[in-house]
């Protein structure tokens, strides 16, 4: 794959395709009301939770390779610096598996609407944006620790940045989103009015869910660049043989040695 810096910049237009283009049709369809749902409201029926679900499915695999990539790419930069190997090494596999329930959460919300399955479609948009809050506070730590080697002071700062603003606006959804829920007098959640109980709530929320999910889009998107500089060779193939005892042992052939897997980080 030479052309890695591709995957953030696909993760950052299918996501955000899929909110607005969900929203829309949604819309459209009058499913919602157009102020401001949340995000998974708009994708509550069909068939807008159809296309909904598909595009999450195929964003989360995206995302996870891009999370996967970025966990290389510390890791072979660490190998060549002492200094990065000690200071990110730990957070980076840690930040890793972050990354990953992160994403898990994500395809949880898309796969799981709320009037079908909601403590699971609950619990996965507090995977998604609690760990990916989180996930993003590790990866502006170590984006100070990789200079000079790759990357920018200044990338490093709007990273830093963008984790703040995720973490206020994550808390703001969590308080407001509860509240409103408690006070909601209406018969739809997905049709709220300012005559239904906790408008102001409601409407407080869903806008900082909506910059959450933006900023979560536009932090993937920082690091185009720094995949512009490194590329992962393929994979080996590995023939089995069996002998004569059953015993099956993996044999790798020199051409196949040669072309080991690595990650090249210029």
């Amino acid at each position: 794959m030479s052309k890695l810096y591709l995957l953030p910049i696909a993760v950052f237009l299918l996501f955000n395709f899929t909110f607005i283009g969900t929203y829309i049709a949604a819309v459209l369809q009058g499913h919602v009301v157009p102020t401001v749902p949340y995000i998974s409201d708009a994708a509550t029926y069909s068939p807008e939770s159809c296309v909904f679900g598909q595009l999450i499915s195929i964003g989360c695999v995206l995302l996870g390779i891009t999370i996967y990539v970025r966990y290389r790419q510390i890791l072979e930069i660490g190998l060549r610096h002492a200094d990065v190997q000690r200071m990110a090494e730990r957070i980076n596999i840690r930040s890793f598996w972050v990354g990953m329930g992160s994403c898990l959460g994500v395809s949880m919300v898309g796969n799981f609407q709320e009037t079908n399955v909601r403590p699971v479609h609950y619990a996965g948009a507090f995977l998604a944006f609690g760990l990916g809050t989180v996930y993003y506070w590790m990866q502006a730590y170590i984006s100070y620790y990789l200079q000079p080697y790759i990357g920018s002071m200044l990338k490093a700062h709007v990273r830093l940045a963008i984790a703040v603003l995720c973490t206020i606006f994550f808390i703001i959804v969590a308080v407001t989103g509860i509240i409103s829920h408690i006070l909601f007098n209406g018969t739809d959640p997905r049709k709220w009015y300012p005559s239904d109980g906790g408008w102001e709530y409601h409407v407080a929320s869903s806008i900082s869910e909506w910059i959450v999910a933006t900023a979560f889009c536009f932090y993937i998107l920082t690091f185009t660049d720094e995949f512009r500089a490194m590329q992962i060779d393929h994979p080996p193939l590995l023939f089995i043989e069996v002998d004569e005892s059953r015993n099956y042992e993996p044999v790798i052939e020199d051409s196949a040695a040669e072309d080991s897997p690595s990650a090249t980080v210029s």
